[in-house]
């Protein structure tokens, strides 16, 4: 599986391919996985389309595959029985575009931790950029309530401790469902605790209040996702192996800043048509020899 700058994600291993998944807001997404991740993280998540597992297909990353299954069922009860029922219940008491403010607001908490790996990644000019939409959002934008930046041509970026560690060539390690936290690596794992040190939100005090929003915004995060959820449910995929591949594919293109290194296939070799026969070098005659073609004499003599 590929996923492009746009994020369309895409299968290459012998399957239709037609759906956009993003893993922070999948429509069986884990409770605290949602709640916890920086804000700034939470990319837009449906792709269109998706791509169905041929049989028999093991994909390497994952080598814990029988445990991460058994942690994707249990996170998918849980969010199935307590998460989705009350963000039904926040779609239909706050109205549209209080939603909108609510969700302005938390991604002007996360642009702290995009700013700080900005730097870790030595990418400067958007360190300025997004500290400068942090600051614009909190005075203009009445505290992140109003995404005042974008109009002043701050756009949005997603940075992360994972992708800083990707960006300096560490590796992704075995792929991991975590209970509560749902799907992640061995990479990302470090950088969900570090990005949570650092965290706004994380850090609010008393423990009382910090609780308190975290639970929120992941009633919010979930709620978003109402809609989309409809459209894997329906396509018939093994929702486990199509949020597993599209996470590893979708971490990966981040990394990159959306242009990852192109993924070679077996069908690669078999596309290519072979290079052209190289001419024959002509042997120069002797030295002495005459290089006159002697004429052909008459036929039959």
């Amino acid at each position: 599986m590929a996923i492009n700058a746009q994020g369309i994600a895409c299968h290459r291993t012998g399957q239709a391919c037609h759906i956009v998944y993003s893993p922070y807001n999948c429509g069986h997404i884990s409770i605290l996985h949602t709640i916890l991740r920086p804000i700034s993280l939470l990319p837009a998540i449906l792709l269109l389309g998706g791509c169905t597992s041929t049989s028999g297909y093991h994909n390497p990353k994952d080598p814990f595959e029988p445990f991460n299954r058994s942690m994707y069922q249990f996170n998918d009860t849980l969010d199935r029985a307590v998460l989705k029922p009350v963000a039904r219940g926040y779609r239909a008491v706050v109205p549209p575009p209080g939603r909108t403010m609510v969700n302005n607001f938390f991604s002007n908490l996360g642009d702290v931790v995009v700013t700080l790996n900005d730097v870790l990644q030595f990418k400067f000019v958007q360190a300025l950029s997004d500290s400068g939409r942090f600051l614009i959002n909190t005075t203009l934008g009445a505290g992140g309530l109003a995404d005042a930046a974008s109009a002043f041509g701050f756009p949005k970026h997603n940075e992360d401790f994972g992708q800083t560690l990707g960006y300096w060539g560490i590796e992704s390690g075995p792929y991991l469902v975590l209970p509560f936290f749902g799907p992640s690596s061995v990479r990302d794992g470090v950088g969900l605790y570090a990005d949570s040190v650092t965290s706004l939100t994380n850090n609010i005090r008393p423990a009382s209040s910090r609780n308190q929003t975290i639970l929120f915004n992941g009633v919010r995060v979930r709620a978003n996702l109402l809609e989309n959820e409809q459209l894997l449910e329906q396509a018939g995929l093994d929702p486990y192996s199509f949020m597993r591949d599209a996470y590893l594919s979708y971490r990966q293109s981040q990394v990159y800043d959306g242009h990852p290194p192109r993924p070679q296939y077996e069908d690669d070799e078999e596309d290519t048509p072979p290079p052209p026969p190289k001419p024959q070098a002509v042997p120069a005659p002797a030295p002495g020899a005459s290089s006159a073609v002697p004429a052909a004499g008459p036929a039959g003599k």
